[in-house]
């Protein structure tokens, strides 16, 4: 069985992680944390190794809370009620489990991406590459898509801006302090970013709960916002129901019956955790963040802070949605097919542009500008660090197989040019995204984790937990492998090979 010991790491990353109570490891540590090496694989795509907690916490929030949060949430937030918090508030557990249970396990390993863990886990190179492949597909198909659509819901809503004009502003000012700065410019901008999107949220709030009358008025006036229009103009086509366009009863729940509620709460429990526990604890973009702590000590202090940050969406984004449905109900509750496309563009609904909504006709003129400078941080910060973790990801994992022997400086170049093809695709991703705008954005996200995080996560889980599983196993699965054995006649398949 692989060990997790350091051995094998590439010369270039400068040793392997220090750990509490190594003297040694704290002694090479020294240097002031501004002055990281982006010339060398460990500075670029690591920070030295060298981040303090709160960079690392507050990068951790800011690497999550994306534009597609705010968007997402104040949309579901506004069809469905508080129940969809309940994404936010898991993660609150799961990721004191990533600074206590996993990240010991990979700094002990000395790895940069997961899938190169694996490989040091399992001995084997399949599941490494593939990992590698569909972490780079869904970083594309879920973030940066996911991004660039409620990036561009909000600069459409705000500004007029024509799509496609926006999104190439955005991703080039991204792609330069992605480039150039490598993982502690970006956890540096995330810090700023993190009290950026924090303030600007507040302020909106605020001015959101004064208008709708506090919480009493939000809970008072919500199971009441109907769109005025709500008869079918073609009832030989299609008929409109009262379920449609009618606040749900439980909007209020966070726990919801677990048959009739649209997110039951054995599944927001048990299921949720599984799909938290694949982003929060295996997922690059997280786990790089943690991996650039200066020790043990400040990566856990790092997952506390985040940890209390992740109470705040609840406020800034969810009850804000609701009120969004309260005051402008014919908007982002429109229910006729004609009526939302005139309004937002697409017939399924309108729930997406709550957030923006507010923005635009709440806040006074002098404000528009910080929250568009929230959204544009949010955007960015999210962006940037999808960009960086998917070019450690196909520098080490896919490039470093393909030539093993390349330099230092080699890898670095690759690394950064990665991005630029990612800004590529990103862009010729655009008109797609565009077709395939759902009615709420967050729905869209979470559909397709389902599907793709239950078994990655398992796979993880049990390379850390469960020591007699090989590759075989964690690849096809136990079932799998037992009928391969016995029709081989390899006997007891409790066996390793």
């Amino acid at each position: 069985q692989a060990s997790h010991s350091p051995e094998g790491l590439q010369p270039e990353l400068g040793g392997t992680h220090p750990m509490e109570g190594d003297g040694a490891g704290w002694v090479s540590l020294e240097l002031s944390m501004c002055r990281t090496n982006r010339n060398t694989i460990g500075g670029y795509f690591l920070a030295g190794r060298n981040m303090v907690w709160w960079p690392v916490g507050a990068s951790l929030f800011a690497s999550n809370i994306g534009s597609g949060h705010f968007v997402g949430l104040a949309g579901t937030g506004a069809a469905n009620g508080l129940a969809v918090a309940g994404f936010e508030w898991n993660a609150l557990f799961v990721v004191l489990l990533l600074g206590w249970l996993f990240v010991p396990v990979y700094l002990t390993a000395g790895v940069i991406t997961m899938p190169q863990y694996l490989k040091k886990r399992f001995g084997g190179r399949r599941i490494r590459i593939y990992l590698s492949i569909l972490s780079l597909f869904l970083y594309i198909f879920t973030k940066i898509s996911v991004d660039m659509f409620s990036g561009a819901v909000f600069i459409q809503q705000a500004l007029g801006w024509d799509i496609y004009v926006a999104v190439i502003a955005l991703l080039v000012i991204t792609t330069i302090y992605t480039v150039t700065g490598g993982l502690a410019a970006l956890m540096y901008t995330d810090t700023v970013q993190t009290f950026v999107i924090i303030g600007g949220a507040f302020v909106l709030m605020g001015f959101a709960f004064h208008e709708v009358g506090g919480y009493q008025g939000l809970f008072d006036k919500y199971l009441e916002a109907f769109p005025s229009n709500t008869l079918s103009p073609a009832p030989a086509l299609y008929n409109i129901s009262a379920t449609c366009y009618q606040p749900r009863p439980d909007a209020f729940h966070l726990l919801r019956d677990p048959l009739t509620g649209d997110l039951p709460w054995p599944a927001l429990i048990f299921g949720l955790t599984i799909i938290s526990t694949w982003y929060w604890c295996s997922d690059q973009v997280i786990v790089q963040r943690c991996l650039a702590g200066k020790s043990l000590t400040h990566v856990k202090a790092g997952c506390i802070l985040c940890g209390y940050l992740k109470l705040l969406p609840m406020f800034l984004m969810v009850m804000p949605g609701m009120i969004s449905r309260i005051l402008y109900p014919d908007e982002v509750a429109c229910v006729v097919p004609e009526d939302c496309k005139r309004i937002c563009g697409t017939e399924v609904g309108c729930s997406n542009i709550a957030y923006p909504k507010l923005v635009v006709t709440l806040m006074p003129a002098g404000l528009r500008g910080l929250m568009l400078a929230v959204m544009l941080a949010a955007l960015m910060s999210s962006l940037a660090s999808i960009f960086n973790s998917s070019s450690t990801l196909f520098t080490m994992d896919i490039y470093n197989r393909l030539r093993p022997r390349a330099r230092s400086k080699e890898l670095l170049i690759v690394g950064r040019v990665w991005i630029l093809c990612m800004v590529a695709i990103s862009i010729a991703w655009i008109p797609v995204v565009q077709a395939a705008q759902s009615g709420q954005l967050f729905d869209y996200i979470q559909s397709i984790a389902s599907y793709l995080a239950p078994p990655i996560a398992a796979v993880f889980f049990l390379a850390l937990f469960v020591k007699r599983v090989n590759e075989p196993v964690s690849a096809r699965g136990p079932r799998h492998l037992e009928m391969e054995k016995r029709g081989r006649g390899l006997g007891d398949p409790g066996v390793r090979e």
